[in-house]
């Protein structure tokens, strides 16, 4: 569950959080979710779920991806 603080931000202050907050919404709303009762993973897995996901779940592959190359950290993590 997402917690936000007064100032209606997110309190989760880990790298990418903004992308896994979204990513998670986007599924969470999606049909695959809503009307066939399944959890996010297995949406995810079976590729049952909107366009809009799959790209919001490369983008947040890419983030946590930029955390471990050494390159980045003068670019920026991507997503971020």
């Amino acid at each position: 569950m997402m917690r936000y603080e007064e100032g209606g931000t997110l309190a989760d202050h880990r790298p990418c959080s903004g992308v896994r907050a979204d990513l998670k919404m986007c599924l969470l709303e999606s049909n695959c979710c809503k009307i066939e009762k399944k959890t996010p993973k297995e949406c995810l897995r079976e590729r049952n779920c909107p366009p809009e996901c799959l790209a919001l779940q490369n983008t947040f592959f890419e983030c946590k991806r930029s955390l471990l190359d050494n390159r980045q950290r003068f670019r920026g993590r991507k997503g971020y």
